[in-house]
C-alpha cells in the first residue's frame, strides 16, 4: 500500500499571498488605466479650446483677446516664460530679456518680438511684477496670461505656446539660468535644419512658385546642459546623482535615445512644430519635456540638441519628492501612448 502524501502546510499561506499580490497588481493597473483614461478625455475637450482666454492691458484697462497658434504669425519671435511664485527671480530675468530684445530690434528693423509670461496660479506678487513690465513695455511686446490656479509648468508652457504670435517660439525659465543670448545658437540650428527641409520641399513641389516659409517647416531645437554633467556630478550629493541617473535610465526607456538632456527649460520650436506638439501634449507638470521628445519622434519632427550656458540659480522648486512624481508621469506616457489611449493628432 502506497504512502499518502500530506498537503504542504505552507500552501494556504502561499495561495493567500499570491491572491493579495494579484489583487494589488490589478488594483494598481486599474488605477493607472483610469488616470490615463481621464487625462485622455480631458485633453480631447481642451486640446485647442481658447475661446475664453484673454490678456489684461494695465494701461488701457481693457481685455485683449488671445491669439491662436492656428493664426498666421504676427511676430518673428515669441518668448514663453512660465512663472510660479517667481516675484524674486523674475525681475532680473525680464530685465536681461528686454535689454537683449530691444537692442536687437534697434539693430534690425525686421526683428519683432513678444515676451509672454504665464502666471501659473502664483500666491506671491509674481503677477504684479509681470504687470509692471507690461505697463512699461506695452502689451504688444510683453503680455501676461493668468491661469488662476496652479496647473504645473507643462500646462503653463502649453497655454503660452497656444497663444503666441511668433514664427519661432522659445520656452525659457523665469530664473534666467540660461542667458537669453543663447537663443541665437538655437535659432541658427533652426535655420540650418529648416533651410534643408525648405529646399527639399521646394524640389518636391517644383511646379509651385510659392516657396514655403520657415514657420511652416517643423523643427525643434533643445538647449542642453549635458556638457556640464561631470561638473554637476562632482558638486551634487551622492543620492541626488543616484536618483538622477536612475531617472535618466527611465527616460531612455520611455522616450528612447537621441536627446541627452530632456529637462533643460530652454527649447525653440518653429510655429508649425509647436502647433503639432502643444495640441497633443497631455502632461501638465514635470515630464512634459519627455513627452515632447516622444511626440517629436512619433510625428517625425527633427530634433537638434545644442549646448547652452547654464548657471545654478537659488530657489529651485525641484525636490526629492519631485522624482517620484516624474516617475509616475513617465509611466503614464508609456501606458497612454503604448496602449493607444492617447491619440496623436496630425
Amino acid at each position: 500500500m502506497g504512502w499518502l502524501s500530506l498537503p504542504d502546510p505552507h500552501l494556504p499561506i502561499f495561495i493567500a499571498l499570491s491572491s493579495i499580490v494579484l489583487v494589488l497588481f490589478l488594483s494598481i493597473a486599474a488605477f493607472f488605466f483610469e488616470i490615463v483614461r481621464k487625462i485622455g478625455c480631458k485633453h480631447s475637450l481642451e486640446r485647442t479650446d481658447a475661446s475664453d482666454a484673454f490678456f489684461e492691458d494695465p494701461n488701457s484697462l481693457k481685455k485683449v483677446p488671445c491669439p491662436s497658434i492656428f493664426d498666421n504669425a504676427e511676430k518673428y519671435l515669441s518668448l514663453i516664460v512660465p512663472a510660479y511664485n517667481e516675484e524674486h527671480r523674475l525681475p532680473a530675468a525680464l530685465v536681461e530679456m528686454m535689454s537683449y530684445l530691444q537692442k536687437r530690434a534697434a539693430a534690425d528693423k525686421s526683428f519683432t518680438y513678444e515676451v509672454l509670461i504665464v502666471d501659473d496660479g502664483s500666491t506671491d506678487k509674481t503677477s504684479k511684477v509681470a504687470f509692471d513690465f507690461v505697463r512699461k513695455y506695452k502689451i504688444d511686446n510683453v503680455r501676461l496670461l493668468l491661469l488662476g490656479r496652479n496647473h504645473g509648468k507643462g500646462e503653463a508652457i502649453r497655454k503660452g505656446m497656444l497663444h503666441s504670435r511668433g514664427e519661432l517660439l522659445l520656452m525659457l525659465d523665469a530664473d534666467g539660468a540660461t542667458k537669453v543670448t543663447d537663443l541665437e545658437k538655437l535659432e541658427s540650428q533652426v535655420y540650418a535644419t529648416g533651410k534643408n527641409k525648405i529646399d527639399d520641399k521646394s524640389l518636391a513641389e517644383s511646379s509651385n512658385d510659392i516657396r514655403p516659409k520657415l514657420s511652416d517647416i517643423e523643427v525643434s531645437v533643445f538647449g542642453s546642459r549635458a556638457h556640464l554633467e561631470k561638473q554637476a556630478l562632482a558638486t551634487r550629493k551622492w543620492y541626488r546623482n543616484f536618483l538622477m541617473k536612475g531617472f535618466h535610465l527611465v527616460v531612455l526607456f520611455t522616450a528612447g535615445p537621441g536627446i541627452r538632456d530632456t529637462q533643460c527649460g530652454f527649447k525653440m520650436f518653429t510655429r508649425a512644430a509647436a502647433k503639432k506638439l502643444f495640441t497633443n501634449i497631455r502632461l501638465k507638470r514635470w515630464c512634459f519635456d519627455v513627452e515632447i521628445v516622444y511626440l517629436c519622434k512619433r510625428l517625425n519632427i527633427p530634433m537638434i540638441e545644442v549646448s547652452v550656458n547654464w548657471t545654478e540659480i537659488p530657489g529651485s522648486k525641484v525636490r526629492l519628492t519631485s522624482i517620484a512624481h516624474m516617475l509616475f508621469e513617465l509611466t503614464l506616457i508609456r501606458l497612454g501612448y503604448g496602449l493607444g489611449i492617447w491619440k496623436i493628432y496630425t
